[in-house]
């Protein structure tokens, strides 16, 4: 290593960086890819996580047909999976006349369009998330055959105010269209980061006519018939949650499924995954810093000489120590920007392919906080891995160094 008392600190620690470039390229793939790991399971898992939170909130209760409760979750909160069956229109009046219960929420599911799923229901399941159709965008729908769509489903099939598409028996893409029976789009609902962005919104006698059209029914005999999918219920007070539930359990032939037990549930079926993604993403990091170290315990000994001579042209032992500390720093701060470009990038390609799928919702452009927290953490790992080096560096004895032959 050359050096002259002109040239100034950064560019001696950039021409130090770059003296062993294949080392130093090595160094920097592994703490980029060690990085971005650590960024994309945090970006994913916080998305998903809030995501979950957010569908489920101020919902505490699902009543729908018997079966898995789970499931029953999953397809009338997050409509991650096929619902568990029917009950009866009779059990919505008979949920809102419950003193204990402060709103119900009903749902009939069953059709779609583009893999996108129609859910039948009131304007109050709008109104839950806090959303709106934005002015210029229409307006909720008023009368049967009448659609709101949430933003993506809008985005991904091309659908717009005044056009009209036919729903699909089933909950996925390639199923039977209703031809006979088409939806007129009304209204565009804007970004919300809930489960309405990826939702077809109708009222529930839409849902009714598309099928008794589809089965060639009468309404009118059909009336007491009827069904729904499952009901969304909001407490009036703690008590329900004590009495409630073991009372649909027990007294009813539905079932009641409890989304914060659910949650938790999912939360343990989840949780290994995670943290084995989360284990694999810090041990490649660790041995991102292992490799740092290495490196640089190499990079000082073979500059004992130059170091030495920096020392006789007046360079402190604390200079020099920085420099050995600053060349680790400058290494992991380029493997800090490109993880984390990677790991955005890598978000961004598994947003789109959950939007594909219509599935959760996982954004590229989010920083949470834990995501911040890398910066510091990036900087202790070039502190960790250079301690020793730098000690080396600082306690260079250059009279002994000189008078060994090289």
């Amino acid at each position: 290593m050359k050096s002259h008392p002109s040239i100034g600190f950064w560019p001696l620690v950039w021409a130090q960086l770059w003296a062993r470039p294949g080392v130093s390229l090595l160094n920097l793939t592994l703490l980029s890819l060690g990085l971005a790991a650590v960024a994309f399971v945090t970006l994913v898992i916080r998305q998903i996580e809030d995501g979950l939170q957010r569908d489920v909130q101020g919902i505490d209760l699902v009543v729908g047909a018997k079966g898995s409760p789970l499931q029953l979750m999953l397809a009338g909160v997050y409509h991650l999976d096929v619902p568990t069956g029917n009950i009866p229109l009779s059990a919505l009046a008979a949920m809102r006349a419950q003193p204990l219960v402060r709103e119900v929420i009903p749902m009939s599911l069953g059709d779609s369009v583009q893999g996108f799923r129609i859910v039948g229901t009131e304007a109050a399941y709008v109104a839950h998330y806090g959303a709106e159709v934005a002015p210029g965008q229409g307006r909720l729908w008023q009368k049967p055959l009448e659609a709101v769509l949430g933003v993506d489903v809008a985005r991904q099939t091309g659908l717009g105010v005044g056009q009209h598409f036919a729903g699909a028996h089933g909950l996925g893409a390639g199923g039977t269209e209703h031809e006979d029976a088409p939806y007129t789009v009304v209204g565009l609902l804007p970004r919300t980061g809930t489960v309405l962005d990826r939702l077809v919104l109708t009222g529930l006698e839409s849902v009714w006519a598309v099928h008794e059209a589809h089965h060639h029914r009468d309404e009118a005999a059909d009336h007491d018939e009827r069904e729904v999918t499952l009901l969304l219920l909001t407490y009036r007070s703690p008590l329900a949650a004590v009495s409630l539930p073991r009372y649909i359990q027990t007294q009813t032939p539905w079932q009641a499924a409890s989304p914060a037990v659910e949650l938790m549930r999912l939360g343990r079926l989840i949780g290994v995954g995670t943290e084995v993604m989360r284990g694999f993403s810090l041990a490649l990091l660790a041995v991102a810093a292992l490799s740092v170290l290495v490196g640089l315990i190499h990079a000082v000994r073979e500059r004992l000489p130059d170091l030495a001579m920096l020392r006789m042209l007046g360079a402190s032992p604390r200079r020099v120590a920085a420099l050995v500390l600053a060349e680790a720093q400058l290494l992991v701060g380029m493997g800090l920007v490109l993880g984390l470009a990677l790991a955005q990038g890598l978000t961004a390609l598994l947003g789109f392919w959950l939007a594909q799928s219509r599935s959760l919702s996982v954004m590229a452009g989010v920083w949470p906080p834990e995501l911040l927290w890398l910066i510091p953490g990036a900087g202790l790992v070039a502190l960790i891995a250079a301690a020793l080096p730098a000690r080396t560096a600082y306690r260079l004895d250059v009279t002994v160094l000189l008078q060994t032959p090289r």
